[in-house]
């Protein structure tokens, strides 16, 4: 599953690929792409096993507790988690839980989902073959600034500004994420993915101008969603990447992220203010004091 914003080609690659993304739908959206891709056979041609989608809305943590209590339901290995998830530049409107949806969805849904589902990985990891969580930021989180004192963006609120700040907490929590699991010894990965500029419809809020862009030269100047679903798909599968976690990957290429990203504290303190937000234990303190 993605998010409207990911468009349906990027289920397409990640199925040619055996790779399963995670992520929120409209209901209606959802079952009208399924229906297009079944209905393509591209399941059938590129798909050796069966593929099922499940609902989860990210921007209510009800529905992700639900989604995450079914899929374990199941009892299958989760290898692979890619949290592609996002909306874009949105006029300001809060999620189901009272959150900033930009905040909300685009970083606590995927911090809430991958935390609940990390016993599922560890279990389904191994030496010599290390389950992987894929956080998709980008290049936005350059300009990002995490306001610990108004995440929400109640004071000022700039869609742009709350589209940079949630990306910034996404390679935040990774970093944070990949640390964690190192000191427990777990046979998990946390790696941040950039897909560049793509053309899809996560644009779709942004000003007039820069939309008409988009329609005159986003054939030149953007990627495709192939080629932007690409550095996830890679980042999944490659052998380069066993064992490693904690890094910025930008055309399949180790890459520096924002310098503040690198603050251990405000990793640490993002995370302890997200684990209040969502209801979690923090686990922290234990892990780097034992």
């Amino acid at each position: 599953m993605t998010h409207g914003g990911s468009s349906p080609c990027f289920v397409r690659s990640s199925l040619k690929s055996s790779v399963t993304p995670q992520g929120e739908w409209n209901l209606t959206y959802l079952e009208t792409i399924v229906a297009s891709v079944v209905g393509q056979k591209i399941i059938w041609c590129f798909c050796p096993f069966a593929v099922e989608f499940l609902y989860c809305d990210l921007a209510s943590l009800k529905s992700i507790q639900q989604f995450v209590q079914k899929f374990k339901k199941k009892k299958i290995p989760l290898h692979v988690l890619v949290n592609n998830a996002g909306v874009m530049m949105v006029p300001q409107r809060k999620t189901r839980d009272g959150f900033e949806e930009h905040f909300g969805l685009n970083y606590l849904g995927h911090f809430l989902l991958t935390n609940l589902l990390l016993d599922t990985m560890k279990e389904s990891g191994s030496p010599g073959r290390s389950a992987r969580v894929l956080t998709v930021s980008s290049a936005t989180h350059y300009i990002g600034e995490l306001n610990m004192d108004d995440l929400q963006g109640s004071r000022c609120y700039s869609p742009h500004s709350a589209y940079a700040q949630s990306k910034l907490a996404l390679v935040l929590f990774t970093y944070h994420l990949q640390r964690l699991l190192a000191a427990q010894g777990s046979p998990v990965t946390a790696n941040v993915v950039d897909p560049g500029v793509v053309n899809t419809d996560l644009y779709r809020h942004v000003f007039w101008g820069t939309r008409l862009m988009k329609k005159l030269f986003g054939w030149w100047l953007f990627k495709t969603p192939d080629e932007g679903a690409w550095t996830s798909v890679y980042a999944a599968v490659t052998p380069d990447l066993e064992g490693i976690g904690g890094r910025y990957l930008y055309n399949e290429k180790e890459t520096k992220s924002l310098a503040v990203t690198y603050d251990l504290d405000l990793q640490r303190e993002l995370w302890a203010r997200s684990c209040q937000m969502t209801g979690i234990t923090d686990v922290t303190q234990d892990t780097f004091s034992g």
